[in-house]
């Protein structure tokens, strides 16, 4: 179990990389500390955790302690807890979305994107998403809808910021994902989906583009890949010209498109049945 530590209060240095480093110095590693990922709330660590993930330290809430006994204990006892009282808790900006427990962990070592497509047959592709928040939904709506795996255009929002995980539910780590390399995208690593037998389909308005629903069902053998785009323009002309066809969503009173979130959720609803 986790070494019990018991702090007075959140300015202790020991907490800098739960209350003071930024995205930025957490996903790349400050002074000496390691690439990390932090976590908030108890069903997003245990995922975490279950996922592999290597916790370094977690802060906990008095209040929480004893609800967050079983997560604890999953850690080795070179692992510290920070427990901090309450109302030093409070003073972190969004406390009360870390339901009492956040943990830090050594950010995972990329995936090739060829090694997460062995045995996958629904991929969702995401190119340039800017919104956090849309990603961290689209990984919990790929894990629900079983989605194999995601891969993200090298620009891509990180889907193991803070806020991406939380709003994830800790999906990030339950779905394989890989980003792309500059130089193999679009075009190479379209063209590998093409080589797998992937069906690429972008969710694109455009001449040709087909209703969703007037595809047939994945089937017991098929694979297919979903392509969304950025929240702003949507997918570039070149990632279009790498998938094998356009679908949208059907809608009504003159409305021509959805919040990526929800048009992807609708989209692995229905293909990949």
């Amino acid at each position: 179990m986790a070494e019990l530590v018991p702090l007075d209060s959140l300015d202790d240095g020991r907490l800098d990389v739960f209350a003071r480093l930024t995205e930025r110095q957490v996903r790349l590693g400050a002074e000496g500390r390691d690439p990390l990922v932090v976590v908030e709330s108890r069903l997003a660590v245990t995922a975490a955790l279950e996922g592999g993930g290597e916790p370094v330290s977690f802060l906990v809430d008095e209040r929480d302690l004893a609800a967050s006994a079983d997560v604890l204990a999953r850690a080795g006892a070179d692992v510290p807890a920070y427990v901090l009282p309450h109302d030093e808790v409070a003073r972190l900006t969004g406390f009360r979305l870390t339901r009492g427990l956040v943990c830090a962990l050594r950010r995972p070592a990329p995936r090739p994107v060829a090694e997460v497509l062995e045995g996958a047959r629904r991929v969702v592709v995401l190119e340039d998403l800017v919104d956090v928040t849309n990603v961290g939904a689209i990984f919990r709506t790929a894990a629900a809808l079983g989605a194999d795996a995601v891969l993200l255009s090298p620009r891509c929002a990180d889907p193991l910021c803070r806020r991406a995980a939380r709003v994830s539910m800790g999906c990030v780590f339950k779905v394989a994902w890989a980003r792309a390399e500059a130089a193999d995208w679009p075009g190479a690593t379209l063209g590998l989906l093409g080589e797998r037998g992937f069906e690429r389909l972008a969710l694109a308005l455009g001449e040709g583009a087909v209703a969703i629903d007037a595809l047939p069902p994945l089937g017991e053998r098929g694979r297919r890949a979903l392509l969304f785009g950025t929240e702003g323009t949507g997918l570039s002309p070149r990632a279009l010209t790498g998938c094998d066809r356009r679908v949208v969503v059907p809608m009504a009173h003159g409305v021509d498109s959805l919040n990526v979130a929800a048009s992807s959720a609708i989209a692995m609803w229905q293909l990949f049945r």
